[in-house]
């Protein structure tokens, strides 16, 4: 989550708490099956960035301007497309009804305010109306949510689950639902404003306190200066919020998240939780445990609230959340929630975005998350021996630490928050970002991300209006140059793309679709670049290599991260690990399963196994034992 021209702290984050007309026809298919034994990918497109074509990129610009994409742009093809670059997963970001600066009111949707909407398009993390999706996502308004269905379904025809995000701690300022189902309120509807808190009220208040705009610093102005009638520095809310970052002023910085509001999930101010806390040890327990435990048990509204939400879009064939700044909510919520989606369907994929390292066993245990984000370790990390800053001695600590839970943790080296490989504030060179990739992908058995893009180099240079370059906007409507050439007129065949974006997305589908069919990415680790460390000449700390193995494949995995330098060394495997991959004395030959063009030999002398490596700059190797 990102919602403004600074990514904020960790521990900011965490102080409140101190821790077309015609009738959508919908044919049902089949949700595609996923063997539990494969590593999965998950492939994260910004929803209506993915098929715009519209190259205007004015910055600012209106939708008129600078057009959208729908739903409709992903057609079979692209999603076949998709499938096909290795892809199990496919997560459409942004597609919950948020605050836009469009004019819908016409079907009956309220105008968003632009002094409390970020960017133009708005902020997919800035959510209306929960039980609705993005108007401007659809071709017929009217039936937003039909075609957004019919989108779930050609998903699962083409072989992909379908991910989409909820966001806990926060709502838009105005959240207002048209499309409540019986019995469903929205979001402070019910509560006392007359206090500051009350367990059941769904937001935090400062009575007889009305809220302020920020005062906007810097040369900032709501949509760039524009004049429109309601960026008049003011919005009717009285009493004032909480905000969704946790601030409590009734007139919050800019660089707050004023266009949200804190939600309240029964933690008092002074930071008393009013909701019984799980038993000593049920980390360990199951999620069906864990759903019994609350059948019986009285929960703060806000909790209800948001199950019934991910129970509704469950119901509606959705695979998958990602929650959004999931360290801000209380975890027996987690285990609340999270109990309750797998009740419903045991295989959803739910992942978290959590950032302290300390608290990732009880969001994974307690909580029943699927899977954290892996950024504060492996992603930083890499990210800095990438830019030539950093050691890769640092890596091999990182999975040793997270040895009991790497399955948990997800790997990515880009996603909507983040810098692109290829902007100059990260790498300036999307090559940079293959050795990274290879070893992302297959260091461990969790599921790998890649964002929209990343496969063609996308530098994200565009600047917009609201959003930076380096990242690919999130708050302004626009289009991506390098996905506008592969998509070339609906065509989704990469008949616009360079030679160099066809090359790297080559490079990227051949890795993914290699990780999705390994056994042996699914089974054990053992480093040896410590070991090489130490006892081969030559080999250094812009090189990584360790072994991965199951009872049917053996890997030899080897990256070079110098952009400049070739390497040769003699490779080296310890006779303890020789002994665990039950081989022998003798030569063996060894096959790289990237691009098939590379072999040598591997020979084992008195348990002691080498290889001559001779890798050049940015090149990386999964070799075969064979």
């Amino acid at each position: 989550m990102k919602h403004f021209k600074i990514i904020i702290s960790t521990v900011i984050a965490m102080s409140f708490f101190g821790c077309k007309n015609e009738q959508v026809t919908v044919q049902k298919s089949p949700k595609p099956k996923l063997e539990k034994k494969k590593k999965q990918v998950v492939y994260q497109v910004f929803t209506r960035l993915f098929g715009n074509t519209n190259t205007t990129n004015k910055p600012w610009g209106t939708l008129d301007e600078n057009g959208v994409g729908k739903f409709n742009d992903f057609t079979d093809e692209a999603l076949s497309q998709i499938k096909d670059l290795g892809v199990t997963y496919i997560w459409y970001t942004g597609v919950p009804h948020h605050d836009v600066i469009t004019d819908y009111t016409q079907y009956g949707i309220t105008n968003d305010d632009p002094d409390v909407v970020k960017g133009r398009a708005g902020s997919p993390y800035a959510v209306k109306d929960y039980y609705n999706v993005n108007p401007d996502l659809a071709e017929n308004v009217e039936r937003r949510l039909e075609e957004f269905e019919a989108l779930i379904e050609r998903s699962h025809r083409a072989g992909l689950k379908v991910i989409i995000d909820i966001v806990p701690n926060h709502v838009a300022r105005n959240y207002q639902s048209l499309s409540n189902p019986k019995g469903a309120t929205d979001f402070g509807a019910e509560d006392d404003t007359t206090i500051s808190y009350d367990v059941n009220n769904n937001f935090y208040y400062n009575p007889e306190e009305a809220f302020i705009v920020p005062e906007w610093k810097n040369g900032y102005k709501p949509l760039g200066g524009e004049n429109h009638p309601m960026a008049d520095g003011k919005f009717d809310e009285n009493p004032a919020k909480w905000t969704g970052n946790g601030s409590r002023a009734s007139q919050p910085d800019m660089n707050d998240w004023y266009e949200t509001v804190k939600v309240n999930y029964g933690i008092s101010p002074d930071g008393e939780k009013d909701f019984e806390a799980l038993p000593a040890g049920f980390d360990n327990e199951d999620y069906k445990a864990h759903f019994k435990f609350w059948e019986d048990k009285i929960v703060p509204s806000s909790w209800k609230k948001f199950k019934e939400i991910t129970l509704y879009w469950t119901a509606k064939g959705v695979d998958g959340f990602r929650y959004d700044m999931a360290e801000m909510v209380p975890v027996e919520f987690w285990s609340y929630m999270n109990s309750a989606i797998k009740m419903e369907n045991p295989d959803a994929f739910l992942l978290a975005e959590v950032y302290n390292p300390s608290i990732y066993r009880d969001y994974i245990k307690k909580g029943k998350m699927d899977y954290l984000y892996d950024k504060v370790q492996l992603y930083d990390t890499l990210k800095h021996v990438m830019q030539g800053q950093g050691k890769t001695d640092h890596i091999p600590p990182i999975q040793d630490d997270l040895k009991d839970i790497e399955h948990h943790m997800l790997h990515f080296l880009e996603n909507h928050d983040e810098q692109r490989i290829a902007s100059p504030d990260f790498a300036n060179n999307a090559l940079k970002g293959k050795p990274a990739m290879v070893i992302s992908a297959t260091i461990s058995t969790s599921p790998t991300m890649i964002y929209f893009g990343q496969e063609f180099g996308e530098p994200g240079n565009e600047d917009l209006g609201f959003g930076d370059p380096t990242r690919t906007s999130i708050f302004d409507y626009g289009s991506v140059p390098s996905v506008v050439r592969w998509v070339n007129n609906k065509n989704f065949d990469g008949g616009q793309s360079t030679e160099d974006e066809k090359q790297l997305r080559d490079f990227y589908k051949r890795l993914l679709n290699f990780t999705i069919n390994s056994s042996a990415l699914t089974a054990n680790y053992e480093d040896i670049h410590l070991y090489n460390r130490q006892n081969t000449q030559w080999y250094n700390d812009k090189v990584l290599s360790f072994v991965r193995w199951s009872s049917d494949e053996k890997l030899i995995i080897v990256s070079n991260f110098s952009a400049e330098n070739a390497y040769g060394f003699e490779l080296q495997l310890p006779k303890e690990l020789v002994s665990k991959l039950e081989l022998e004395d003798g030569t063996y030959k060894l096959e790289d399963q990237l691009f098939e063009t590379h072999t040598a030999a591997l020979t084992i002398k008195n348990g002691i196994a080498k290889t001559r490596i001779d890798i050049k700059p940015l090149e990386s190797f999964i070799l075969k034992i064979e």
